[in-house]
């Protein structure tokens, strides 16, 4: 399906067409507004099928996927090597051609590290562009990924620390866009490196309930121009988690778990000619997002999105989940309960679906499905801690 873009369109392409799809059916306010949104997407079914949750669920069966959630989960994967592939249709009820890939892999090293690569693909499909008198000017593919690579390793028998470093290429489209201003200039694709930083700590204990907390920051990095005077901040974005995992019995296992998001992006504020404005850098802009909405701390509060999910695993095999996401209302109105199942095959090979159901109607994120491939190919040798 190839989909027409004229000029009064191109703008909000560049500001993020890829972010809260449920925000046109919403009355947004103030909501902070980054660009190249596709690297906060979920990736992986798992933690889709447990309303987005991911920082702190166990990872003592190895799951590559923790690149992208909290790489200090990675060297408590008691496999040697695994690699993960997902895919998920995007916005499947408006078009046809829109994806998000992922393909994750680790390697444990010696004394413990991991090091790991991953490459997330957004395909945003083939647009026709036209001019304001609706003559066609060409197509183009919009596309956005980036490339990381991440290591870990354990600081404690119970604490990890993992880091990425990411390459971002964001390619929206080519030709001339007239900017909020009224002028000219010539698109370019976005060429950017960003990184992550994540602890994890698991109370790793014999009892029937062990208990994990995580933290991470994604995409720290500057802003971002794809042309003209105009820069943007890309989602730099602080996760926090915690997971409850029950071991019922040798058969029966229960996790419970919930995480937090927040934006590190500025709230837009605009002066009285409304003129946005911007801070003076990017790392300002960064550490400021937590104290500046308009509204004061109640406002920065809607500006925290909640996910929580369940897990229930029998024989090691089987898993059911359910979870739901909660965004506030004014900051993008994202509201949906998510459920999921997955299988293991001789412990080394899985296959996990989820699907999402949005709590409003009319909501572009109806019916999104994804599925994630993993294998986890052998055990990895006890190593002491460091």
């Amino acid at each position: 399906m190839i989909r027409k873009v004229t000029n009064a369109l191109r703008a909000s392409l560049m500001l993020g067409l890829t972010m809260s799809a449920a925000s046109v059916v919403a009355q947004v306010r103030n909501a902070p507004s980054p660009v190249i949104t596709s690297l906060i997407q979920t990736p992986d079914a798992r933690a889709a099928g447990m309303g987005d949750a991911g920082v702190a669920t166990s990872n003592a069966d190895g799951d590559a996927n923790a690149i992208f959630w909290n790489p200090g989960k990675m060297p408590f994967s008691n496999k040697d090597i695994g690699v993960s592939l997902s895919y998920t249709p995007w916005l499947r009820q408006l078009v046809n051609d829109m994806a998000l890939l992922n393909v994750s892999g680790y390697k444990k090293l010696k004394g413990g590290d991991v090091i790991g690569l991953s490459l997330h693909y957004f395909d945003m499909g083939v647009f026709q562009q036209t001019d304001n008198n609706g003559s066609i000017l060409g197509n183009f593919n919009s596309k956005e990924y980036a490339l990381t690579g991440s290591y870990s390793r354990k600081l404690s028998d119970k604490l990890g620390l993992g880091v990425n470093i990411k390459y971002i290429n964001s390619t929206l489209f080519n030709g001339t866009v007239t900017n909020s201003s009224g002028g000219t200039f010539t698109a370019q694709p976005v060429n950017s490196v960003a990184a992550d930083i994540g602890i994890f700590h698991t109370s790793k204990t014999d009892k029937p309930w062990n208990y994990n907390w995580g933290v991470a920051i994604q995409n720290i990095s500057g802003r971002v121009s794809y042309g003209g005077n105009e820069s943007n901040f890309i989602p730099t974005n602080l996760k926090a988690g915690f997971a409850a995992i029950n071991s019922i019995d040798a058969s029966n296992k229960l996790t419970l778990t919930l995480d937090i998001n927040k934006l590190m992006v500025p709230t837009p504020k605009y002066d009285s000619n409304g003129k946005l404005i911007q801070p003076s850098t990017a790392i300002g802009g960064i550490l400021g997002s937590f104290g500046d909405a308009p509204g004061g701390f109640s406002e920065e509060l809607k500006e925290v999105n909640v996910s929580f999910g369940t897990e229930y695993l029998y024989n090691d095999m089987f898993a059911g989940r359910v979870g739901y996401f909660y965004e506030n209302g004014w900051k993008g109105n994202r509201k949906y309960a998510t459920v999921g199942f997955g299988i293991k095959i001789e412990k080394k090979y899985s296959l996990d679906f989820s699907y999402l159901i949005p709590t409003g109607s009319g909501s572009p994120l109806a019916n999104t499905l994804r599925v994630s491939l993993q294998a986890n190919l052998n055990s990895a040798p006890k190593v002491s801690a460091n």
